[in-house]
């Protein structure tokens, strides 16, 4: 078997709809267009969101809301969680990297350390932001905080 043999198979190429050829052929006449209207002629071409004439889609939706574009996105992260780490992996050093490497947060991800559980062990903590009371509770277990 070589390239020069290679086929498809039986039924899987179909020829395409000749237009306009006749009216022997079926599709001769208005050429599958129907009668007259825009779609009719030539250079006809509607917008991907065109509905036909209806009220599209973007108009019946209401408007609500508002993004703002200078929003700083934290990924959280508990001092409950925290002490839950420095018991399985016997860590007392975290900066940002730390936290990529654990799988906790990516690369690009700005770290916030929130004050929900308890935290026993001393941790020296360098991160983007801190609540005030998470900051309270790792002074008070001995560590320090310092934001990046």
């Amino acid at each position: 078997m070589d390239l020069s043999n290679l086929k498809p198979a039986a039924g899987a190429v179909k020829a395409g709809k000749r237009i306009g050829r006749g009216q022997g052929s079926g599709r001769g006449g208005t050429s599958t267009r129907g009668h007259k209207g825009d779609r009719a002629r030539s250079g006809s071409k509607e917008k991907r969101h065109f509905e036909g004439g209806q009220t599209p889609m973007q108009r019946r939706l209401p408007k609500r809301g508002f993004k703002n574009v200078n929003r700083l996105e934290y990924t959280a992260l508990n001092i409950g969680a925290l002490e839950a780490i420095v018991q399985k992996l016997g860590m007392s050093v975290f900066e940002p990297a730390t936290f990529v490497g654990i799988g906790i947060a990516r690369a690009s991800d700005k770290i916030k350390v929130l004050g929900k559980g308890i935290l026993t062990s001393k941790v020296n903590i360098k991160v983007h932001a801190i609540s005030a009371s998470a900051k309270a509770a790792i002074e008070a277990a001995g560590g320090s905080v310092e934001l990046v």
